[in-house]
């Protein structure tokens, strides 16, 4: 109890820097520097051997802060140190001489060398063969392509289109419409229409046949300036009327294209007509009619 009481009063005068500062005390130090009160209590009391007893106890405490835990001593009396990463080493590699016989070792480099330099020499000449292959690959591409747009260029060239006139200077042309087909001559004269050994306004005796025939005449504005003479046969008089404009528009094509094509394909009198006559289906009246459906 008075060791106790010792210790307390001697810890509050620290506190209060009225005790010297040292590296160790003991109960014992810190009673010597109390007032005699304080010591003099102690050494009268009758329990005076316990008390030094409990300072040599004390002696070896110490009343500073006990250290961290990582620089504290380990069970085994070694301290741990702390990693230091920048400390470590990052060559990694192996600069012993483990080989026993450097001749043996040396010869196998040598002869490792000398290996990869004939293997260099081979990969240099297929590597040129490659080159060369491809170079000859790319040549042929490119010819290709060369002929491609040489014929491109031919082919988007306009034709050349010549007159084909006769020995007797006519021009021919073949029409057809349904199922009528004509043979057409033209040359220049007056503008006598013969259909057939015929004139054709006896042949035909409806103004729309008439009209349809001289149609290519007026568009390209040569009216009486040709005399055009007409085979036709098959069908009746609208589609043999219509097989001579065909016809008569392609003799006027042959006879003078750079002047008359471009009217006549404008106005579609170069082009033949496909629509015929649609032949009957079994079953059905005619072409598309049918008989009157009944429920009962």
């Amino acid at each position: 109890m008075l060791n106790r009481q010792v210790f307390s009063v001697a810890a509050k005068r620290l506190v209060r820097g009225q005790l010297p500062i040292q590296s160790t005390r003991s109960v014992a130090v810190l009673s010597s520097a109390l007032p005699p009160s304080a010591s003099g209590s102690a050494s009268t009391s009758p329990t005076n051997t316990s008390a030094t007893a409990l300072s040599r106890h004390f002696s070896s405490i110490s009343l500073r802060r006990p250290p961290p835990k990582h620089k504290q001593d380990s069970g085994n009396g070694e301290k741990k140190e702390k990693w230091r990463s920048h400390a470590v080493s990052l060559d990694f590699g192996n600069y012993q001489d483990d080989f026993e016989d450097d001749d043996d070792y040396y010869g196998n480099a040598n002869a490792a060398v000398a290996a990869a330099d004939s293997s260099n020499a081979g990969s240099s000449s297929s590597w040129h063969e490659e080159e060369s292959e491809l170079a000859q690959q790319v040549q042929e591409i490119q010819r290709q392509k060369d002929e491609r747009q040489k014929r491109w260029l031919e082919n988007a060239k306009p034709p050349v289109r010549v007159p084909i006139i006769d020995e007797r200077g006519r021009a021919y042309g073949r029409g057809g419409r349904k199922t009528a087909s004509a043979r057409v001559w033209i040359q220049p004269g007056f503008g006598n229409v013969v259909v057939n050994k015929k004139d054709f306004v006896d042949y035909f005796d409806r103004m729309t046949d008439r009209e349809s025939i001289l149609e290519p005449l007026a568009a390209t504005e040569t009216l009486g300036r040709f005399d055009i003479t007409a085979t036709v046969e098959g069908g009746g008089l609208s589609g043999q009327a219509g097989a001579i404009r065909h016809g008569l528009s392609r003799a006027l094509n042959h006879y003078n294209p750079d002047t008359y094509r471009p009217p006549l394909k404008r106005l579609g009198y170069l082009t033949r007509d496909p629509r015929k006559v649609e032949r009957k289906k079994i079953g059905h009246l005619k072409a598309r009619k049918k008989p009157q459906w009944v429920k009962r």
